[in-house]
Parts: C-alpha cells; structure tokens; sequence
C-alpha cells in the first residue's frame, strides 16, 4: 500500500513535525513533545500553540464557509446536473498527511467518463513533471469552466478541512498515481498536511512550473507560522478573483 510506503500511523494532530526521508524507506514517527510549550518536527521547534491555532482556524473557516458557501453549493450543484449527469459532487483519492490515503471532495467539472479519456490526453498536457493540465480540456463542461476559474469547485474541501485530513493551508494534495513519480524532494509535501490554498496557488497556480511549484511548497514547509497562514489566506482572495493560471 502506498501509505505504509512512507510512513506509520501517526498522531493526526502532528500538523507540521516531520523529517527528511528517501522514497520508498519508512519515515520516523513523529517526535513526542519536547515540553508542554513546544513540538519538535524534525528541523526546528514549533510552539504548541501554533498548532493549535492552526486547528482551531481551519474548524472556524471551514464551517463559516460552508454556511456562506450553502446557497451558492445548491446553485452550482443544479446547475451541474442540468449541464451534465451523474452526480454534482467528484470524490477522489488523494495523498495526505504521513502518505494516509484519503478521499477529496469537489465539486464535478468534467464529463462522467473524463478519467477514462485523460491517457489519451497525456502528450497534449501543458504542465511540467507528472502532473496533469490542459487549458482547454475537451472532459471539462462549459459551467464547469466557470467552476475552476473562479474555484468554486473547491468549495466541498472545506468538509475534508473538518474531517481533519486537510487543512485551509497546505501544499494541495496530490493523486496517488502522480505521486509514485515524485522524486524525493517533492515527497518530502506529505510531512505536512495538505491544503485548499497554498503559495502556488496564489502565485499563478497551473501557469507555475512543476519545479518551482515543489520550491514554493518546501518555502512554505520550512517558514511555516500562523502570520504566514494569514497572509496566504488573505491574498487568496485576490488570486481567486483575477483566476490567474486556473484551469
């Protein structure tokens, strides 16, 4: 199983202690706490209190957006069904925290069958390493369009938020099939738990390279802080509306 590649069962509340691991070798656990203050994760100490206040955001937005976000869900999931059949919400396996596999939930913005078509697809991809982008896909519906480039179809994430298998910030989770090909710096993401917004996604998102999206996460990884959340959040916004590099 791809998660025991990586790592043991871990305490789900061991956000960001982690350590440097070569693929395919077993992660240490994460260390216990250094004291009642602070958490060790492997490079540097964290206070415990950021933990907590990370876990305390993510509930707080989380359920506030979903309570703002209902009547635009209903809207945007009818009008799915009209536009396309089958159901209005996509669940996928994604990889999180400690390579646990989990299931993301968005809203759909392809045809039924799209996965079946994406290897025929493959040579016509516009993104770098093992990632998969078009900016015209042919499995994408014309509301479905809409969706993306506005992010709306992120918005059922905020359920996995609640879950506790995502975070509102985070490298995005990636596909298990994807993330066999990562070497091991791009493996080094699952140390952290995986987000809805991250700073590739409020720096051009599908427009930024593979590699420099790995750099953008590792900075994130290693300056991690409730500010830096903050402002990660706060320029999401701007991100979202212009919809740069969203398709």
């Amino acid at each position: 199983m791809f998660a025991t590649e990586f790592a043991p069962e871990a305490p789900r509340a061991s956000v960001l202690e982690f350590a440097p691991q070569a693929h395919g070798t077993a992660a240490a656990a994460p260390q216990p706490a250094q004291s009642i203050s602070w958490r060790l994760n492997g490079e540097r100490l964290i206070p415990a209190s950021w933990i907590n206040t990370k876990r305390a955001t993510d509930i707080t937005l989380a359920l506030s957006g979903l309570v703002l976000a209902a009547p635009l869900l209903v809207v945007a999931m009818i009008g799915i069904m009209i536009c396309s059949p089958g159901s209005p919400i996509f669940a996928q396996e994604r990889v999180g925290l400690y390579g646990r596999r989990f299931t993301m939930f968005k809203l759909r913005t392809m045809e039924p069958n799209a996965h079946a078509q994406q290897e025929a697809l493959r040579k016509a991809t516009q993104a770098s390493g093992p990632v998969f982008k078009m900016k015209r896909d042919p499995r994408v519906f014309a509301l479905g369009g809409m969706l993306r480039k506005l992010s709306i179809d992120e918005l059922p994430n905020f359920v996995n938020v609640l879950l506790g298998e995502m975070s509102i910030v985070g490298p995005r989770p990636s596909i298990p099939s994807e993330m066999e090909k990562h070497d091991d710096f791009a493996l080094r993401r699952v140390r952290v738990k995986p987000g809805i917004t991250c700073v590739w996604q409020i720096s051009g998102r599908s427009d930024v390279s593979f590699a420099e999206w790995m750099r953008l996460d590792h900075h994130y990884i290693d300056n991690w802080s409730p500010l830096y959340d903050l402002k990660i959040i706060l320029s999401t916004i701007p991100a979202v509306l212009f919809s740069k590099g969203a398709y």
